[in-house]
């Protein structure tokens, strides 16, 4: 498998199995949003679907945003054949995300400080778009939300970083953003049922584990994929001085 489409898979995945983080903390956000609405809106599902969704754009569009200033950052290491990092890198914060995720490694959250700088500057932007009374400004909402501290867009920036490209890096964020986002659209949508899931110990822990398998198996695909690479050549030169 081509280890970029193995990290948009990586990345879809590791939205889709962090639900329950997802419901944990975006959940809550969500749910303060979806009561900053009118009262008619809220008392429609139909009616606070846009809204839902135009918070929700405007968060992966966040997270894309996040993934081209990662994958810029990160290409210079790639040009210096420096990818193998990056994929041990990217391989121990997930693995530590799980951990966290499962409860055994608590001390992850701290994590969540590194973006605190930024949060901080676009947190009274965010504040000023309150109360939400129309769909633009429900996204313009979702793209401040997007930068919000967590643990979990880490874990998929550190996958993005893998890729070496402001694009790829862009559309793996695109590609995790797209995995969170039915838990956080139920979310919004039936937060009083999904909330309960969310505290659901045994579901954090499975979701742990396979978070941890889903690290583990990144760090395999490419590995697999570049030896196929670099055989190729020696096969080709093997043939080549046979053939003289």
């Amino acid at each position: 498998m081509d280890a970029i489409i193995s990290s948009y898979i990586t990345a879809f995945l590791l939205g889709l199995f962090s639900t329950v983080h997802c419901i944990a903390m975006c959940g809550s956000v969500i749910g303060a949003l979806t009561l900053s609405l009118p009262a008619e809106v809220r008392e429609s599902q139909r009616r606070m679907l846009p809204f839902v969704f135009n918070y929700n754009v405007g968060r992966i569009l966040s997270y894309a945003m996040a993934g081209v200033v990662v994958g810029l950052l990160s290409s210079p290491l790639t040009q210096l054949n420096a990818h193998w990092f990056l994929r041990i890198l990217s391989v121990i914060v997930m693995v530590s995300m799980g951990l966290y995720l499962g409860g055994w490694f608590p001390k992850f959250a701290r994590t969540e400080k590194l973006g605190a700088p930024v949060w901080r500057l676009l947190q009274p932007i965010g504040q000023k778009l309150l109360p939400v009374r129309s769909v633009s400004q429900a996204f313009l909402l979702g793209m401040v939300w997007g930068w919000l501290p967590c643990g979990l867009v880490y874990a998929a920036l550190a996958v993005a970083a893998t890729a070496g490209d402001p694009v790829k890096g862009g559309l793996v964020m695109l590609a995790f953003g797209a995995g969170t986002l039915p838990a956080v659209m139920g979310a919004g949508l039936f937060t009083g049922m999904l909330a309960s899931l969310a505290r659901s110990k045994s579901l954090r822990q499975i979701a742990g584990v396979v978070i941890i398998l889903m690290a583990l198996a990144t760090l395999l695909w490419p590995l697999s994929g570049h030896d196929h690479d670099h055989s190729e050549p020696m096969q080709h030169s093997e043939h080549g001085q046979e053939a003289s």
